[in-house]
């Protein structure tokens, strides 16, 4: 392939860094080089997120500025949002890449140089497996590794499910020898990524804890980071995975989303456990590994929540102390469930994230 120069922007979670990753290692294995600087790119790489409504706008907007700023230049946008959103894609300049087509960029970009392509061939839905391919690390002592793709529960609030589709989990040997390949080229830390990685085996059997021992079992001094996994997948393996937490290779970090303190908007969102669920395992881990560092993601103003279900949230807040909480304030979001139910008042919802953002302060300093 012709030797083009290109911009990449990145912007969500480990997974969407990990396939940014991998479109630069594809891309300079075919000819192509990379550059910091968009004014001497060829063509330009947004990668996407749209799991919160700012998030969205803000890279809305900043398409909108690229477009206009370099509308001589084709712009590919990636990730999520091509996905599930692409009537607001359809500028001149504004090439699609949908989320199971990452393999696909070298492609794209050949079809672009060569005016032939067409957007419905880069949005299909597929099991796309992104492990031991070519990849230019973000962070040169972390590994990134994808261990499945999608997600099989159905949270009424959440749109990423709609964009990557039900759960695929990778096969162990294909993510170990990924691992292997990171720790290789120089990786101190294993950063374990996915929507839910307690999820991954589902439905046939859960296998997080199977998966996990064969890779501590690697030889080599590194660090595993494992992370996100939500509360229903955690407690059927509660026992095995605090064993695994115990090796010393396992980086004392827990990522647990509880979202409310109060089992009744639990209900209304579709997450399939209780307040109760998520204290357990809180309790259990702080109990059997020392120095856990703890986080948990909490949503206010979610449709129907009552002043006394933002106060059992506070509450329970104040119980388990964590160490970092992502706040989010409820979006409505095309496509949710969620967005078709009754909204609270916007302002209502800012006073409750500002007065948890106070709340949450304090504790902190207490």
């Amino acid at each position: 392939m012709e030797q083009n120069f290109l911009y990449f922007e990145t912007y969500g979670c480990a997974a969407n860094q990990n396939n940014t990753e991998i479109m630069k290692g594809l891309c300079l294995q075919a000819g192509l080089q990379i550059t910091n600087n968009p004014d001497i790119a060829d063509l330009l790489i947004i990668n996407t997120c749209i799991v919160k409504e700012p998030s969205e706008k803000k890279i809305e907007f900043r398409i909108s500025e690229l477009g206009k700023k370099y509308s001589n230049k084709p712009i590919i946008i990636a990730g999520c949002m091509p996905q599930v959103r692409n009537e607001k894609l359809q500028n001149k300049n504004l090439y699609l890449l949908g989320i199971h087509h990452v393999k696909d960029i070298c492609k794209l970009i050949r079809k672009i140089l060569e005016s032939r392509y067409e957007e419905k061939e880069f949005l299909t839905e597929k099991f796309e497996e992104k492990l031991c391919l070519p990849k230019i690390p973000i962070k040169k002592d972390i590994g990134i590794t994808q261990i499945s793709e999608g997600c099989n529960s159905f949270c009424s609030f959440c749109v990423v499910r709609l964009a990557k589709g039900k759960l695929f989990s990778y096969p162990q040997e294909d993510i170990i020898k990924n691992i292997e390949n990171d720790l290789k080229a120089g990786a101190k830390e294993i950063w374990i990524t996915s929507q839910d990685n307690a999820s991954y085996g589902l439905p046939e059997k859960r296998k997080l804890p199977e998966l996990m021992r064969k890779i501590l079992s690697l030889k080599g001094n590194f660090q595993i980071r494992l992370g996100m996994m939500n509360p229903e997948n955690v407690l059927p393996i509660l026992p095995s995975l605090i064993e695994i937490y115990k090796n010393k290779k396992m980086k004392k970090f827990l990522h647990i989303p509880v979202q409310s303190g109060s089992n009744r908007i639990l209900k209304k969102m579709n997450r399939n456990y209780k307040v109760e669920d998520f204290l357990k395992i809180v309790k259990e881990f702080r109990k059997q590994i020392p120095n856990l560092i703890l986080w948990t993601d909490i949503i206010v103003g979610f449709p129907t929540e009552t002043e006394e279900d933002f106060e059992k949230t506070l509450e329970l807040i104040k119980k388990i102390k964590p160490d970092r909480i992502n706040l989010s304030r409820f979006w409505q979001l095309k496509g949710t469930e969620a967005s078709s139910l009754q909204q609270l008042p916007v302002q209502e919802i800012k006073n409750r994230a500002k007065k948890f953002i106070k709340e949450y302060e304090k504790l902190k300093h207490n």
